[in-house]
């Protein structure tokens, strides 16, 4: 996937977060935990794609100074 699909992919899943976090506060307290666990599934998919897209710049990064070499 390219970076700016990444990135756009990442922006989603932090609006996603948030939305679930609001959510989660004004909560009854009969579906607090469902959307407790949404919002674990949301923050794990959001710490996956912060980390493919550093993996991927961090190759970017390293392929285009490796030809300078």
């Amino acid at each position: 996937m390219s970076i700016k699909l990444l990135a756009i992919e990442l922006y989603r899943a932090q609006q996603n977060v948030g939305h679930l976090e609001a959510q989660l506060e004004a909560a009854p307290l009969n579906a607090i935990e469902v959307v407790r666990e949404e919002l674990r599934q949301a923050q794990a998919e959001l710490q996956q794609l912060r980390k493919m897209l550093d993996d991927k710049k961090t190759s970017s990064f390293v392929k285009a100074h490796s030809r300078l070499y």
